[in-house]
C-alpha cells in the first residue's frame, strides 16, 4: 500500500474515534497521518527493512499504532477499523472533504438521514433537510453546499505538496529500469503547480516495448487505460492517472518541453517557431512547415536549453512557463535570478507541543539544524485559539526563560543554530491582538494571522489585516488569505492595498510553505517583487517532518519570480533580523 492510502486510513480512525468521543487517541491517529504523509520513501520499504520497529521511528508512530499498521501492511484485517466503519458505514474522507463538515456532523447526518457520501449529503441539503435538525439550522445547510460546491471546483485535483514523494517514489522507480536512459515526471508537477490533475513520465530507450512492460508489472496500478509500444495510460491506486512515453532521444529535449507545459507557454514558443518559418513540436524543432517524426531538418531538440536558444531565448525554469512574460523577459535577457531550492537558512513559522504541535522545541531545533538551517523561530499560537491550547502572555513569557535555556544548551554543544523567540498572534475581526504589546515587545518574530470571521467583506477584511501591520511589533502577515486548498476558500481582501500597506509598515509578507495553504499564491508574489515587498518562507511546521515542505514554498516563491533578494529568511541571522521592524 501506498503512503497515501495508510495515511489515510490512520486519519479515518482518527475521525471514527471522534465520533465515538473516545479521548486522546484522535490526536494520536492524527498525528500518525502526518508522520506517514511527510515521509520522503515508502513506508512498505521502511517496513521491508525492520519492521515493526522501524515504523516507530516514523514521527507520530509508538508501538500501538505501529503493529496497527504492519497488520494493513501484511494484507490482514484490521480489526479495529473494520468494527468501526461497521458501526458507522460512511465514506469519511469524503464527507470530511467539505468546509465545517468534521466527524460528529458526520455521525449525527448518518444516524438520523442516513447520509453515508458526498451525493447523500447534496441531496439532503438541497432538499432542505439538514436545516431540519436539531443544532443545525439553514445557515449550516447553507455552508455545507456552499462547500460541496467549492469542493466541485477542485476537479478531482490533488495537493501536489502531500502527494509529491510518492511521485517522486515511482519516478526513481522507472529511472531504474534497465532499459531506461532517462526518466523524469514532466507535466504540471515538474510546473510545481499547488495542484494535480494526473501524472506525465516521460522517458529514453532503446527498448519502449520492454519499459512498457516493467511500467505495467508495478504494484501501484489500478487500471490499464491503453497500452501502447510507446505509449501507456494506466490509473493508479491513488487515483491518479498516469501517461508513459518513450520518444527517441534527439526528441527528448523537444518532448520534456512540450509535455511540461502551459499550454499558454507551449503556444506562444510555436508561434515564434512559426515566424522563423520553423515547425516545433514534441518530436523537435524543424526548418520548413512540413510534419515529421524524423531528425531530418531537425534544428534543436535533444535539449530544452537548445530550443530555447535557437530561438534566441535565455532558457526558462519550468515554474515559471505560464506565458505571463516570460517570454519576453527570456529575448530581453531579463529573467529573474530565482531563489534556489538550497537558499533559506531560517524557518519563521514553526509550531511546537507548547500548542498545537508535535514535537518539543528542542526536537524542533534538532531536526531544522539536521535538515541544513541555520535559525528557526518558535511560534505557538496565541490565547483566542483555545482548540490548540494557545498561550497567554504568561506562558508566553515562560516559553521565552525555555528558549533561553535551549539556546545556551546548544551553544555549550558548540552548534552556531540559534532558536529565536515567536508567536502566531491572531488577528481579531477589528484588527486587534490578542497579545499585550508589551509582551510582543520582548518577542524577536512576531507573526500574525487571520484564523477567524473569514466571511467579511473585502473592505473589512482589508482594514483589519492592515490595521494588524500597523502596529509597531508586528513583523509579518502569516498566510494572509487563511485559505485551505480544496476546502476553505481565500478571505476577500484589496491586495494592492494590503501591499502598499506592507511597504510603508515594513511589514512581510509569508509564504506558508504547508502543501495545502501555499498562502500567499504566485500572483500576489509576482505583485510583492515588484513593489518592493519583502517575504519570507515558512514551512508552518507541526512536526519536525514537516521542515521538507519548505521546498513546496520555493517552488511557490519561484512561480512567483521571486529572488533571494526578495525572501529575507534566506538570509544570514542578522541581516534577517534588522529587516523586522
Amino acid at each position: 500500500m501506498t503512503n497515501q492510502e495508510i495515511a489515510k486510513i490512520l486519519r479515518e480512525m482518527a475521525e471514527l474515534y471522534e465520533m465515538e468521543s473516545v479521548l486522546f487517541k484522535p490526536r494520536a491517529y492524527e498525528k500518525a497521518a502526518l508522520g506517514v504523509e511527510a515521509l520522503d520513501r515508502e513506508i512498505t520499504e521502511i517496513y521491508k527493512k525492520n519492521g515493526k520497529d522501524e515504523l516507530m521511528d516514523i514521527p507520530g508512530i509508538g508501538q500501538g499504532i505501529a503493529l496497527h499498521i504492519e497488520t494493513i501492511l501484511k494484507g490482514k484485517k484490521f480489526a479495529e477499523y473494520e468494527r468501526l466503519k461497521k458501526k458507522i458505514p460512511v465514506n469519511i474522507s469524503e464527507l470530511a472533504a467539505v468546509e465545517g463538515v468534521g466527524p460528529k456532523m458526520i455521525k449525527i447526518l448518518y444516524q438520523k438521514l442516513k447520509i453515508k457520501n458526498l451525493a447523500d449529503l447534496e441531496r439532503a441539503a438541497k432538499a432542505g433537510k439538514i436545516a431540519k435538525l436539531e443544532r443545525f439550522g439553514k445557515k449550516s445547510e447553507e455552508k455545507i453546499l456552499k462547500g460541496i460546491e467549492f469542493l466541485k471546483k477542485s476537479g478531482g485535483r490533488r495537493v501536489l505538496g502531500f502527494i509529491l514523494p510518492e511521485i517522486r517514489n515511482l519516478e526513481k522507480i522507472i529511472q531504474n529500469f534497465p532499459e531506461v536512459e532517462e526518466a523524469i515526471v514532466a507535466g504540471s508537477v515538474r510546473r510545481r503547480k499547488e495542484t494535480i490533475g494526473d501524472i506525465d513520465i516521460l522517458a529514453t530507450s532503446k527498448k519502449p516495448e520492454k519499459v512498457m512492460d516493467r511500467f505495467l508489472g508495478l504494484p501501484f496500478i489500478e487500471h490499464v487505460y491503453a497500452k501502447g509500444k510507446t505509449k501507456t495510460m494506466v490509473k493508479l491506486k491513488n487515483g491518479l492517472d498516469a501517461d508513459i512515453r518513450v520518444v527517441p532521444k534527439e526528441s527528448y529535449g523537444a518532448a520534456l518541453n512540450y509535455f511540461t507545459g502551459s499550454k499558454d507557454h507551449n503556444i506562444a514558443l510555436r508561434e515564434m517557431a512559426i515566424k522563423k518559418g520553423w515547425k516545433l513540436n514534441e518530436y523537435g524543432l524543424f526548418r520548413g512547415k512540413k510534419q515529421t517524426r524524423l531528425p531530418d531538418g531537425q534544428v534543436a531538440g535533444k535539449t530544452e536549453e537548445e530550443i530555447y536558444k535557437t530561438l534566441g531565448l535565455n532558457y526558462i525554469e519550468p515554474e515559471m512557463r505560464e506565458n505571463t512574460g516570460e517570454l519576453v523577459a527570456a529575448r530581453l535577457e531579463k529573467l529573474p535570478n530565482l531563489i534556489q531550492y538550497t537558499d533559506l537558512k531560517g524557518d519563521l513559522q514553526t509550531q511546537t507541543n507548547w500548542t498545537d504541535g508535535e514535537d518539543s522545541i528542542e526536537k524542533m531545533a534538532e531536526e531544522a539544524e539536521k535538515f541544513g538551517l541555520e535559525y528557526i523561530v518558535i511560534t505557538d499560537h496565541t490565547k483566542s485559539l483555545a482548540m490548540t491550547g494557545g498561550a497567554d502572555e504568561k506562558k508566553l513569557l515562560k516559553q521565552m526563560v525555555e528558549i533561553d535555556k535551549i539556546n545556551k544548551k546548544l551553544h555549550a554543544s558548540h552548534s552556531k543554530f540559534q532558536v529565536l523567540k515567536g508567536a502566531e498572534v491572531n488577528i481579531g475581526k477589528d484588527g486587534s491582538l490578542d497579545i499585550e504589546d508589551k509582551v510582543l515587545a520582548k518577542l524577536d518574530v512576531v507573526g500574525v494571522a487571520v484564523h477567524s470571521h473569514f466571511k467579511l467583506s473585502r473592505a473589512e477584511e482589508t482594514r483589519r489585516v492592515i490595521k494588524a501591520m500597523e502596529n509597531p511589533n508586528v513583523d509579518i502577515i502569516f498566510h494572509l488569505t487563511g485559505r485551505i486548498i480544496n476546502r476553505r476558500e481565500p478571505i476577500e481582501i484589496d491586495i494592492d492595498a494590503i501591499i502598499k500597506a506592507a511597504k510603508r509598515t515594513g511589514t512581510i509578507l509569508e509564504i506558508d510553505a504547508y502543501p495545502d495553504r501555499l498562502d500567499i499564491k504566485d500572483d500576489y508574489i509576482k505583485k510583492c517583487v515588484a513593489a518592493g515587498v519583502k517575504m519570507s518562507i515558512d514551512s508552518d511546521a507541526h512536526s519536525a517532518a514537516h521542515f521538507k515542505f519548505l521546498e513546496i514554498g520555493i517552488a511557490q516563491a519561484r512561480r512567483g519570480w521571486a529572488e533571494k533578494k526578495d525572501i529575507i529568511n534566506a538570509w544570514p541571522l542578522e541581516k534577517m533580523l534588522k529587516m523586522l521592524k
